[in-house]
Formats: structure tokens, sequence, C-alpha cells
């Protein structure tokens, strides 16, 4: 499937760009408004996710334009969350609308659910497994947002949730503190890394049967953790 992300922050086009090219899809980018309704009207994209707050033709124009010629569904990016912003975004032509600084994992979900709801079947490796991913043992429910171990249901926190599925989705590739707190905490958190260790701690006193002697989430030292494969 492909996807086309629209925002004059650079470095967080890129990050988008990263995640979602690791999900399998297929993504371009464009830095502005003008730009946007170009490359909209060759068509060919499954999903546009576009900024709000753009210099020159701005999110919501751009919007309005897109939507003269397609359906193409649309998810509305910005760092302004009052509910009248909101308004003016879905009255433009927006399908979904998500505020800055935000979850990686959150936007991956609401790309799925708004694809679903566009009745576009998913393609991308993986796709069969993205509502239950299952290892080890444990099952989680990613529409749900539940957890199960050997059947029995476990409590995650919302935080718990996310970490556990990121790690869950890339079985042994090592995420770096670093990294876990921008995908998991969003990119501006101010927040250390021991927040991530903590994290990790508490998965493992859920999920692994001996949290002392951990087989299912794994440390990686000096570098950060991954899911055994």
């Amino acid at each position: 499937m492909k996807i086309l992300v629209v925002d004059d922050e650079k470095l967080l086009v890129k990050g988008i760009k990263f995640n979602l090219e690791n999900e399998g899809y297929t993504v371009e980018a464009c830095y502005d408004g003008a730009s946007a309704v170009q490359m909209a009207a060759q068509g060919g994209y499954d999903l546009i996710i576009l900024d709000l707050m753009m210099p020159g033709l701005d999110g919501l124009e751009a919007c309005q334009r897109i939507r003269e010629n397609s359906t193409v569904p649309i998810i509305m990016l910005t760092a302004r969350s009052e509910d009248a912003d909101k308004l003016l975004g879905f009255e433009s032509g927006a399908d979904d609308y998500i505020t800055k600084p935000f979850n990686i994992l959150e936007l991956k979900a609401r790309i799925r659910a708004l694809l679903r709801r566009a009745g576009i079947t998913a393609s991308q490796p993986g796709a069969q497994s993205a509502h239950l991913l299952e290892h080890g043992g444990v099952t989680l429910d990613t529409e749900k947002r539940t957890a199960r171990k050997n059947g029995a249901a476990i409590v995650l926190t919302a935080r718990e949730f996310d970490l556990a599925e990121l790690l869950f989705r890339s079985p042994g590739r090592v995420f770096s503190r670093d990294s876990l707190l921008d995908l998991v905490w969003g990119y501006d958190y101010q927040g250390d890394a021991r927040t991530v260790d903590v994290h990790i701690r508490r998965l493992r006193e859920k999920l692994e049967d001996d949290p002392a002697a951990p087989r299912l989430i794994i440390t990686k030292w000096g570098v950060g953790y991954y899911l055994a494969e």
C-alpha cells in the first residue's frame, strides 16, 4: 500500500517514513501543501497524512483541493488540539485527526483502522497477524488492546501495551533506549532512559515465567532491548 506523508518538519517526516516502511508500506513524502495537491492529483495513494500548519498553502486548503478530485483517506496531523481546529479539519475533508506529539503506534493503528473503513485490504508483510500478535505464550490483541498469557488475561497499562506491541511487531530487532523513548513516549518526551528500564521491568514481571531470568524480552547489554526470536 502507498502512503503520502506531508509535513514541513523534515525530521518528523523521516521518522514517520522509516516506521511505516518497516510495516511494509510504500511511503512518499513532500513538505508543503502545493506539492501535496500536485502529487495527490497523480493518484495511486491509499492514504495521505497531511500536516495542518505549513507555510504557503496550509493543510486545510490542501485537503480541500485534494477532495475536489479524490476520496483518498486523509489523516490530519497538527500541533493544535482545540475542538474548533478538529472541526475545521473534518469540514475540509479529513477523515481522521491526530495531535502532535503523538505515539507512532497510535498513528499506525489509526492508519490500519482508516484503511479498513475505506475497504482497502492490507497487503504489507505481516498483515495477517496485525490484529493478533503471539509470541512465547503471550497474545496481544491490538484492536481491543488486551493481553493474555497462556490464555489468562493480563492487565497492562497503556504505555506497557504500546511498548509490548512495538517489541512484538519486530522480533529479534534491538531497540535502543533512546529509540524506544522516541517511538513509544513521543519524539519530544523530556524524560530519560530510566523510564524505559522501569517499564521493561514491569513488563517482564507480567509476561515472563521468571522475570529474573527473562526468556521473552531480552537485554542487549550496552544497547537496549529486543523480543527473542
